[in-house]
């Protein structure tokens, strides 16, 4: 567990010193923002041990590793073989997140951190997530919105400018091209459609829907239409799966 109260300001300033030494030290980043996010889910749902969790886009494996660590029957499916790294957890699959290689309901929790903002469809997406989860299970969903400080990812806050301008600093800053390109492995995803698209949904229902680092009133910022979409910095979903 990170000890780290959800939410407070000692929490999200632990996490963003974090996120600022990403690049040059990716280990400690993702092992502390993988405690943090298994400290969100059993907040939600109750001690991981015992339960199937299946986590969805989840890169090099850091969340798969934490839900086993507290006991869980993990399984990792990432759609980009690069993503993986050395030492991909075992058992790690490559599949597409609209196709999961998975029976109906097979999971007591479906995992998915910043993927929704990579994919073209998020609603055919979250369906599969759906599909995946048996009845009564718990979905956590994360994204990083288009309008937020870090929506451009790798050439943020530029990218209020454009992304092409921004992805043309980014390229003569650095000397090389930005892993991301709009409309093709990065989407302009925004809060307030989301969440009429996911309240309107009939095979889940919504728990929350709260900024994921926000220290403080992390629901409140969500409600007020404009600022949610600058001042959320990372939308956090917790769905329940409906029967079907």
């Amino acid at each position: 567990m990170t000890g780290l109260k959800d939410p407070s300001i000692r929490r999200s300033l632990a996490l963003f010193r974090a996120f600022l030494h990403e690049q040059d030290d990716p280990e400690a980043c993702y092992s502390l923002l993988a405690r943090d996010a298994a400290d969100q889910v059993e907040a939600y749902d109750g001690p991981l041990a015992g339960r199937t969790v299946v986590d969805v886009g989840g890169g090099s494996g850091h969340f798969t590793e934490e839900f086993r660590r507290r006991g869980a029957e993990a399984y990792l499916f990432e759609p980009d073989v690069r993503e993986l790294g050395e030492k991909p957890p075992d058992g790690s699959v490559i599949a597409d997140g609209y196709l999961l290689p998975l029976y109906d309901g097979v999971a007591d929790v479906t995992f998915s951190s910043n993927v929704l903002e990579h994919v073209a469809d998020p609603q055919t997406f979250l369906s599969e997530l759906a599909r995946v989860t048996r009845p009564g299970g718990l979905i956590y969903v994360s994204f990083t919105n288009w309008l937020s400080p870090w929506g451009g990812h790798e050439w943020a806050p530029w990218h209020y400018l454009g992304a092409e301008r921004a992805r043309a600093r980014h390229r003569r800053r650095t000397g090389k091209d930005a892993k991301h390109t709009l409309g093709e492995n990065l989407f302009a995803v925004h809060i307030g459609p989301t969440l009429r698209q996911v309240r309107a949904r009939d095979d889940v229902t919504v728990v929350t829907a709260r900024s994921r680092y926000w220290p403080f009133l992390t629901e409140a910022v969500v409600k007020v239409p404009g600022i949610r979409e600058l001042a959320t910095w990372n939308l956090l979903l917790i769905l329940r799966r409906c029967p079907p």
